[in-house]
């Protein structure tokens, strides 16, 4: 039955192309919600680009018809913009026509809602990613829901690991030629990815294992050696860290995302491995490393200083890690000329440690790009990152689905997330989920009991 949907306005700051996503569904904007697009335009973050583009979108519908009277889509349903008179304030209790219950722009489009479903002889649905809105959609006997175009099923997130049960021939097989097709093995009771990292098992012996990857080709090989010395001294400490390593330095496989809780080594294993390929291999021309400015918390205002030093508190994690992969936590007693690995590697023009706010128009080749806290972004800027590769540019991102300060975005809808799902056919991505802590037996047991 033909529905109409009554959008929020950060539905629209969450993806402009939501007015075309309810197929032959009518929508329903609030002018409320044109009044608050116009607040958040001039902004420079994506929630501006977004309000910008739908009021573009608004504007070249506009020309087609009244928006007011409503404008056929392609899909068969039709838009339109629902005006609030006091007449339809009036609706409302009392607590909320009077501004006590909360905000007065809510309020206004919730009216608007109540309307709309007193009018309209079809079901009416509120549409908003606020949890209080919904809720109170609700409390007035609206249906409200989510937008969940672009939500992925965590629960059923890819983790990049598998194990299969095979006959002890297939490991010893494996072992003598290098390498063996799937094919070959008879008991695969799941479906396997490209590049995904899996333990052969013994049927009859289960300590008799093997570690493999599936190449693109349909191939089973085991892991590649690692030096004896460790990735930039820097040793695996679990099965799914060397899975991790071995995918982090495979040059065919130009993009890896790691997911894992605190501690699990993520960010430590990506810069290891980086700091191997552009120092000592030189198979890429330059580290880079990059994460998303979003405070955990309140935020402490303007820094001062140039931008490296604005840069600093932001990006102080990941001179810890070079910190601890140089082994250059002791900072007191050294010389006074004394420089931090991580300093002459960017005087030498090798690393380099920046912001993602100015990443848009750029083009970068032959480059180990890092991206931690990636959880962070929406998938636009995922999506904006990962155009931004040139030729032989390797892109790794880094993230915690649990520990997400983007107020925009959460676990289903997240940019890692939301690229883990969408490249787990592809030959040219990998992807490993981290489950145990190394960072400390403390951060072990806070990360699982917090």
């Amino acid at each position: 039955m033909k529905k109409s949907y009554v959008l929020d306005t950060n539905v629209l700051l969450h993806d402009p192309n939501a007015l075309l996503r309810f197929e032959d569904n009518d929508v329903v904007l609030p002018i409320t919600v044109i009044e608050e697009l116009d607040r958040f335009k001039k902004r420079p973050e994506e929630t501006g680009r977004n309000a910008r583009q739908t009021s573009r979108m608004l504007d070249n519908l506009r020309s087609q018809g009244s928006l007011v009277e409503g404008i056929q889509l392609k899909g068969g349903g039709v838009i339109r913009v629902a005006l609030c008179y006091r007449e339809t304030l009036e609706n409302l209790p009392p607590e909320l026509y009077s501004g006590g219950g909360g905000d007065g722009g809510d309020n206004a489009i919730l009216a608007v809602a109540l309307d709309v479903q007193q009018q309209c002889d079809c079901p009416v649905v509120m549409v908003s990613k606020d949890t209080n809105m919904r809720i109170k959609a609700d409390t007035l006997g609206l249906s409200a829901e989510d937008y969940e175009t672009d939500k992925i099923d965590i629960d059923d997130l890819y983790t990049g690991i598998g194990e299969l049960l095979v006959n002890s021939d297939v490991i010893d097989s494996l072992f003598q030629t290098k390498s063996i097709h799937i094919d070959e093995i008879a008991q695969v009771s799941s479906q396997v990815f490209p590049n995904q990292a899996l333990t052969l098992i013994d049927v009859n012996n289960p300590s008799h294992t093997a570690l493999v990857t599936l190449g693109a080709d349909g191939r089973l090989t085991p892991l590649a050696k690692l030096p004896y010395s460790g990735v930039s001294h820097i040793q695996s400490r679990n099965r799914e860290q060397r899975f991790a390593l071995d995918l982090l330095l495979n040059d065919a496989v130009p993009l890896v995302t790691l997911v894992g809780k605190a501690g699990t080594g993520k960010t430590l294993l990506a810069i290891a491995a980086g700091l191997l390929k552009v120092t000592e291999e030189k198979r890429y021309t330059r580290l880079l490393i990059s994460r998303p400015v979003v405070p955990m918390g309140k935020d402490i205002g303007y820094l001062p200083g140039d931008m490296n030093e604005k840069l600093t508190p932001w990006m102080q994690p990941l001179y810890d890690n070079f910190d601890l992969i140089f082994n250059t936590q002791d900072t007191i007693s050294k010389p006074e000329h004394w420089r931090r690995g991580h300093e002459e590697l960017m005087d030498l023009g090798l690393l380099q440690i920046e912001a993602l706010t100015y990443i848009r128009g750029r083009t970068i080749p032959k480059q180990f790009f890092v991206i931690d806290e990636a959880q962070n972004l929406t998938p636009h800027e995922v999506k904006t990152i990962l155009t931004r590769a040139g030729e032989g540019t390797k892109i790794v991102l880094t993230g915690d689905t649990a520990q997400i300060d983007n107020p925009y975005v959460d676990a289903a809808s997240n940019g890692l997330t939301y690229v883990i799902e969408r490249f787990r056919n592809e030959p040219l991505a990998g992807h490993i989920t981290l489950y145990q802590g190394e960072r400390s037996d403390l951060a072990a047991r806070a990360a699982n009991l917090l």
